[in-house]
């Protein structure tokens, strides 16, 4: 039997009382670290021009293939990164050359290149690592860095019949090489006038003065005593000096007048519709700094501040690389969530434990002082990859820099505007919401990153 009810129902209580409602949440919020550390100039006319001296490097010294099935084949005209073809474009001699490389297949392990050895080809890296080591001071084995996809060695070897093997080169994983040997060169400098007017070219031309960063080099003179004749000198700068135009984000946000009306008690709509917009143009604002091809960071880093990991999860060592490239005046290391993870279960299983950074009173890992920021914009690949960065900040350190445009109209925020544009026929408001950003590197060194980062947990 039920007993008989004494007093008012919760259920029935809640029609006379008053909910306590949340603005909006997004589960699509991030910290967005990047946007917060980055600092940002404002490039007066949309676009902003990096100015440096004058530098001897060409390409991005990095060989592209396509793949078949299980053949392997180099694009002919990426055959140009090469030192004796680079600035040479005869596709169908380069489409010949490509032709005779010779695809290997090589297991962990087994020696590609062997120092003293005589070299009589050169060695493209499709797929996989390998570790360049040499003799140390003292009798020892020194590793001198990894080569990965994209990677070359021995293109000394096309041009000097003495050439030998100044390092040892073997493999740490299963790796695909496709090799063309002198022979194969001789053979299209015999039939092609073209590549021998280019390749003598290349062997006459005197040797520029560099420095060791490879921009022209500076006469000076020093240690000298008494009235010696000075060196002239002058600094020579880039000819055509890269300029970055400030990318944009947009949407029209759409509110019915009804809407914005009627239903603003406890939160006005429009503000919150607004809201929520501008945080999702936040979000692609730092993806796209991050993975844009033009001017996003993980593209934008110089081919010779690139390294990989030597055995796929990010280690102390692989992070002390990365510090040997951003030495100076290092401001945060950037990676996924889940690469700072395997970073941590690689100092957890050699028992060392960072101390933590703080910064505006954030608790965040850092190494050897340096703190790690997490940013999920920074992609996974299919295979368990990831990427993390290490930068340099500021216009005054010559480091990476964010680029808006302030007193824009209609300005929101800095570099945002909203502005009304009107009502149509069927009473709905629309609004133009815009950000202005892009990012730029002011000299190489002043970002690196760490690629083939394994962030899968081992078995």
């Amino acid at each position: 039997m039920t007993e008989p009810q004494l007093s008012l129902s919760t259920s029935a209580a809640r029609n006379l009382a008053t909910t306590t409602k949340t603005v909006p949440q997004m589960q699509g919020i991030s910290s967005r670290w990047l946007i917060k550390l980055l600092p940002w100039v404002r490039a007066a006319g949309g676009a902003y021009r990096v100015n440096r001296r004058l530098s001897y490097t060409v390409g991005d010294g990095r060989i592209t293939f396509v793949q078949s099935g299980a053949d392997v084949r180099v694009v002919p005209l990426e055959l140009g990164e090469l030192p004796p073809l680079r600035g040479f474009a005869d596709e169908p001699v380069l489409a010949a050359l490509a032709d005779h490389c010779t695809q290997r297949e090589y297991g962990p392990g087994e020696v590609v290149a062997e120092r003293g050895r005589p070299a009589d080809e050169v060695h493209l890296v499709a797929h996989g690592k390998l570790a360049r080591v040499a003799a140390g001071e003292y009798g020892d084995e020194v590793d001198l860095g990894v080569l990965a996809d994209g990677s070359f060695f021995g293109d000394r070897a096309l041009l000097d019949d003495d050439a030998v093997w100044d390092v040892s080169v073997r493999t740490l994983t299963a790796c695909t090489i496709l090799t063309l040997s002198r022979a194969r060169f001789r053979e299209a400098l015999d039939s092609s006038a073209e590549l021998r007017e280019h390749v003598a070219a290349y062997v006459e031309s005197p040797e520029r003065a560099a420095d060791d960063s490879g921009e022209a080099a500076i006469a000076l003179s020093s240690g000298h005593a008494g009235e010696v004749d000075l060196p002239g000198t002058f600094v020579d700068y880039e000819p055509s000096p890269r300029e970055y135009e400030l990318s944009v984000a947009q949407t029209v946000l759409r509110v019915h007048s009804r809407v914005a009306d009627l239903y603003n008690e406890p939160m006005n709509q429009t503000e919150q519709q607004l809201r929520l917009t501008v945080e999702a143009l936040r979000e692609r604002q730092e993806a796209e700094l991050v993975n844009n091809r033009d001017f996003g960071l993980l593209y934008n880093a110089d081919y010779a501040q690139r390294v990989h990991t030597r055995s796929g999860p990010p280690t102390p060592d692989d992070m002390d690389e990365l510090l040997t490239l951003v030495w100076k005046d290092p401001a945060f290391f950037l990676a996924h969530p889940k690469a700072i993870a395997a970073f941590g279960r690689e100092c957890s299983a050699r028992g060392v434990y960072p101390d933590a950074v703080d910064v505006g009173g954030h608790k965040v890992p850092g190494w050897r002082g340096v703190p790690i920021f997490p940013c999920n914009k920074i992609p996974i690949s299919d295979t368990r990859t990831s990427s993390i960065m290490l930068m340099r900040t500021g216009e005054e350190s010559q480091g990476v820099v964010g680029l808006h445009q302030t007193g824009i109209p209609d300005e929101l925020e800095p570099g945002l505007s909203v502005r009304f544009m009107g009502i149509d026929e069927k009473a709905i408001l629309s609004y133009l919401v815009s950000v202005y950003y892009s990012a730029a590197v002011l000299v190489p060194d002043a970002l690196a990153v760490l690629e083939s980062v394994e962030v899968a947990r081992g078995a």
